[in-house]
């Protein structure tokens, strides 16, 4: 009987990529494994033919010549089993780093203890532009654990003390030995005595019952530099929660949120605005008082000044975070029409459209571009 394909045993097409030929096989290894099917000679013999495949499969010269040339291109050189294959490709560990605890009751890599930073916090803080562009000091109050105060995080009540673990003898770990048919696993898993810490409390602590953590009150101030923006993180380094093992405090990150201004916008460090001016303003320009984050400022209007023009003003914007520079306001001026005009009005409006050469009534009309050219063919 020809020999199965490699790819069809783990599942796989050609093309696949190495991770998911790793992915595949971790996932057949652990259905198949002979320790999770006692006496199940088709696990057996699945988990085999797994182990033959990825052996070749993952290992980037040997796939290649199994792509080139089949089964002769590999030489037999599948593993069959737990036999010296392992020592081509270096990740069996990984492989089986997750599951061996599952097999012997914990002991994989992911039960090692060590120290083993705290864990980090997050405050939501909504500030406004104004604070934004001139910098603020805000405190802020949370809640968080903390080592505990009566015992100063050890868990062990005043005057007592803690000894070493007789079960681990202090190691924290405790370690197995199994044997299978296919050799003999050693693993280790916590201590279930000490839970890992290598020592034992004699007298715990009332106040932590011996955990060594209490929930407390914080209040902290926080000073928020100029040119932030939403989503702008500010670390405060050790405010978060206390290690493990003898590892550091997690930090505490404020993450800001700017409110919407009531008339300025904001895009990167420059500030933009709409202003109103009436169409005399336009037509004979005229000084405008303008409001800013730091105060009012006087805009000169040139005359003759279109819908949607936009003026600049220096340095009334947000300050870079690290202070190189300051933005601009931009101010986009809109040209207000008046819809009702009283009789005064209208006659200066009559006036004006014969100025402008109209047949002497504002609501005329001016000889336009195809008109004069109509003219001209005419005449």
């Amino acid at each position: 009987m020809s020999p199965r394909d490699y790819y069809e045993i783990l599942g796989v097409s050609k093309d696949s990529s190495q991770a998911e030929i790793k992915k595949a096989y971790r996932g057949l290894a652990k259905k198949y494994h002979p320790d999770l099917n006692p006496d199940n000679d088709e696990a057996e013999h699945k988990f085999k033919e797994a182990n033959e495949a990825y052996e070749v499969l993952g290992n980037e010269e040997k796939r290649q010549r199994y792509d080139r040339f089949g089964h002769s291109g590999v030489n037999g050189q599948g593993a069959g089993g737990f036999g010296g294959g392992f020592g081509d490709f270096g990740d069996i560990g990984d492989i089986f780093g997750d599951f061996i605890g599952d097999i012997f009751g914990g002991g994989g890599r992911s039960q090692r203890r060590g120290p083993r930073k705290g864990k980090d916090l997050r405050y939501n803080l909504t500030i406004t532009l104004e604070e934004v562009v001139n910098g603020t000091e805000k405190e802020i109050s949370f809640k968080k654990i903390d080592n505990c105060k009566t015992c100063g995080g050890s868990g062990a009540a005043k005057g007592s003390s803690k000894r070493k673990c007789s079960i681990c003898n202090g190691t924290g770990t405790v370690n197995t030995t199994q044997n299978t048919p296919f050799g003999s696993f050693s693993s280790s898993k916590v201590c279930h005595a000490c839970n890992g810490t290598g020592e034992v409390i004699e007298t715990p602590c009332s106040s932590c019952h011996g955990t060594g953590k209490q929930r407390v009150d914080r209040k902290i101030k926080v000073k928020i530099p100029k040119g932030v923006d939403t989503n702008s993180m500010i670390p405060i380094r050790g405010e978060g929660e206390p290690g493990e093992y003898g590892g550091p405090k997690g930090d505490l990150y404020i993450v800001i949120h700017v409110k919407d201004h009531k008339f300025l916008n904001r895009e990167g460090n420059d500030l933009y605005m709409d202003y109103s001016i009436d169409f005399v303003q336009a037509s004979l320009g005229a000084e405008i008082e303008v409001p800013t984050i730091s105060g009012n400022v006087i805009l000169k209007i040139p005359a003759g000044t279109q819908p949607s023009m936009v003026f600049r003003i220096k340095e009334k914007g947000v300050p870079s975070v690290r202070g190189s520079h300051i933005g601009d306001q931009y101010v986009r001026v809109n040209v207000e029409i008046p819809k009702k005009l009283n009789e005064k009005q209208r006659e200066l409006m009559d006036q004006l459209a014969i100025e402008f050469g109209h047949d002497g009534k504002a609501v005329g009309t001016k000889k336009g571009f195809f008109d004069k050219v109509k003219d001209t063919f005419t005449n």
